[in-house]
């Protein structure tokens, strides 16, 4: 079934899985154009509005901050990108989360020998406490 025509903020929420405060901050941001609206006011979206969220939101889940989306958007909108230019901005992103997560590996790795430390008594002293006061 395609879609066609103009549908409401709660229709565009609905099709996209995204909140319609989400939406509506993404507006203001100007990451997604100020819609058209109907006669009584209120937004109605086109089908390029929704490509373009779900883009967004895609972006998101990529662990891609709110101005590297921009910066996206941006090229794609003056179509002034070249593939390349976007295959070096997803690698740089790539190790940046290569970077987290060994970040994140070593704190595990401290918290869990913290927690080996730890003689699980039910006295008020605590040496995970004590090593995080340190």
């Amino acid at each position: 079934m395609k879609r066609t025509g103009k549908f409401t903020i709660g229709k565009l929420s609905k099709l996209s899985g995204c909140v319609v405060q989400t939406i509506r901050y993404y507006e203001l941001i100007k990451l997604l154009p100020n819609p058209d609206r109907s006669p009584r006011g209120h937004r109605l979206y086109s089908e390029e509005s929704l490509t373009r969220l779900k883009f967004i939101l895609r972006m998101r889940q990529l662990g891609f901050n709110l101005e590297s989306t921009r910066e996206f958007l941006t090229l794609i909108d003056g179509e002034t990108y070249t593939c390349h230019e976007i295959r070096e901005k997803t690698l740089l992103h790539a190790g940046e989360i290569k970077r987290k997560i060994e970040d994140l590996h070593k704190m595990e790795i401290e918290l869990l020998h913290m927690a080996e430390k730890c003689n699980d008594d039910t006295g008020t002293k605590c040496s995970i406490l004590e090593a995080l006061f340190q």
